[in-house]
């Protein structure tokens, strides 16, 4: 049962009116938040479309302002002047400001997935076990503007989510696809005997994303990193010989 001291949007207290009926919502604010609520339902994260328009313009605002001065200074303020918007704008596309960091993290993981399909997709021997391997190592690594500033904002979000819940959880969502699939192309790759896959893809996964900003703060260089990368591989994987493949495909 509704508590009529209390705002159904907020949980603020409802001031009693002098006259008329007695207000349900304690402001206009949550009033208007009320009725775009009823008029657009929240869409399962699942099927959520790609952002657009204006509610894309204000998360890439949160992305540069996160990349470039850190996620503490991304008040509903600077987000809009950053977005070229008034902050009545972003108001009016999100929920909250927390809602609006959530979704900008979201839609990060999401835009970097899609890059990193294209990107491995174009590769001219992309049929080739290895070489998927190493190019799916690499995709963490900042190789390029773009995924230096999204390695950057990514930080700084996870720096955050270590006290808030609700950023966490976009971090330790209870599925592991990226170690599954590095698992799966460890052994699509050729193992050796000794090597436990699952673990070796623990392994890479976690140095890699060191590396990454080691490469990031410059500590180290890209030529180094990858011969990190080939070091390790190369002690993982048995020797790439004719012979070598013969042996796996009788002995899989």
């Amino acid at each position: 049962m509704r508590d009529e001291n209390r705002c159904p949007v907020c949980r603020g207290p409802v001031r009693p009116s002098l006259r008329g009926r007695r207000p349900i919502y304690c402001s206009r604010a949550c009033q208007a938040r009320a009725y775009r609520s009823r008029k657009n339902p929240p869409v399962p994260e699942a099927t959520a479309p790609e952002l657009a328009g204006r509610r894309r313009q204000i998360v890439e605002a949160v992305w540069r302002i996160a990349a470039e001065r850190g996620l503490q200074m991304a008040t509903i303020r600077e987000i809009a002047a950053e977005a070229d918007v008034t902050p009545r704008v972003v108001q009016y596309h999100f929920t909250d400001k927390h809602q609006l960091l959530v979704t900008a993290l979201q839609t990060l993981h999401r835009d970097n997935e899609h890059r990193s399909r294209q990107r491995i997709a174009a590769l001219r021997d992309a049929s080739d076990p290895r070489v998927l391997l190493r190019a799916t190592l690499e995709e963490l690594l900042p190789l390029d503007e773009q995924r230096r500033t999204s390695l950057r904002v990514m930080t700084t979000y996870y720096a955050w989510s270590l006290t808030d819940p609700k950023l966490a959880a976009v971090f330790l969502a209870p599925e592991h696809p990226l170690e599954d699939l590095v698992t799966a192309l460890i052994t699509a790759a050729g193992a050796r005997p000794s090597i436990d896959a699952a673990q070796e893809a623990n392994l890479l996964v976690g140095g890699i994303s060191g590396l990454g900003l080691d490469l990031l703060h410059r500590r180290r260089s890209g030529a180094n990193v990858r011969r990190t990368l080939d070091y390790h591989l190369n002690r993982i994987l048995a020797e790439h010989t004719p012979r070598a493949r013969e042996e796996r495909q009788q002995n899989p």
